[in-house]
């Protein structure tokens, strides 16, 4: 599953992911149990520490297995995407021995960042990541092999949300290591001074430089987005250029499934 959707990104298939950052268990295996293909764990918007993030990994995987469990081995499996709080080396380490399918690297500032997201995500002779026995190996049982693949198997996206990221987009894309890169459209437009201003010329010129650095690099890669609304998925998707995109977030979930309810029995008392 893991090679799969290495795979099935690197190749810029359309993706649909959700975003889960409520750190209980029960959330994550309930976005995974949709027909989204990758859920996004959040490390650095939400309260979640290591321990509520490899509970959530273990959800997906809970899940993954009920699909196969009701609908046999050719059952739609999710996969996870644990995102770190920044381009930490330690940090992003510990949340890939957790066994997620890829990570996804915020507050890049800079190539030198990138490289070093890039570097952190890989094992040695490509990379620096550290080797243990986690999960991620079965707890040693299966580290050779393990080890072997996870170079391939897990996907590393960055974030472009900063200035500095942007101005090296190109370069960013055309690193070793980088499988996708991902617009982050809320702190991407407050750095450039016009925050959710997301028809601004300078934000919609930023959005369609990260998409042509993504698609024009040397073996071109995937790039895409949040959607934070039904109304506005359509237009990222389509009209940013986008090849995947994450569908909305928890919380906004919960708050407009109690809305819709609020406002059809509010006109209901009319």
């Amino acid at each position: 599953m893991q090679d799969a959707f290495a795979s099935r990104l690197r190749g810029r298939e359309s993706l649909v992911g959700a975003w889960c950052t409520v750190g209980h268990p029960v959330v994550a295996e309930v976005l995974a149990a949709e027909p989204v293909d990758f859920v996004v764990l959040d490390g650095e918007h939400s309260e979640n520490d290591l321990g509520d993030l490899a509970d959530c990994v273990r959800a997906v995987d809970a899940a993954n297995h009920r699909a196969r469990e009701r609908e046999g081995a050719d059952a739609t499996q999710t996969a996870t995407v644990v995102r770190a709080s920044g381009p930490d080396r330690a940090e992003i380490k510990r949340l890939l021995d957790l066994g997620p399918d890829g990570v996804l690297v915020p507050q890049v500032e800079s190539l030198a960042d990138a490289e070093a997201a890039a570097q952190a995500s890989q094992y040695p002779p490509e990379g620096v990541r550290g080797v243990a026995g986690g999960r991620a190996a079965d707890y040693g049982r299966t580290l050779g092999d393990y080890y072997e693949r996870a170079n391939d198997d897990v996907a590393t996206f960055v974030q472009v949300e900063t200035t500095g990221a942007l101005d090296d987009a190109d370069a960013i894309a055309d690193l070793d290591g980088v499988d996708a890169l991902f617009v982050g459209p809320a702190d991407l437009s407050a750095r450039l001074g016009a925050f959710a201003e997301f028809d601004d010329a300078a934000f919609a010129d930023a959005v369609a430089d990260v998409v042509a650095a993504a698609h024009g690099a040397d073996e071109p890669i995937a790039v895409g987005t949040l959607a934070t609304s039904t109304a506005n998925a359509p237009e990222r998707k389509h009209d940013w250029g986008m090849d995947y995109v994450v569908g909305g977030v928890d919380v906004a979930h919960l708050r407009e499934g109690l809305g819709g309810y609020l406002d059809a029995l509010d006109g209901g008392a009319d």
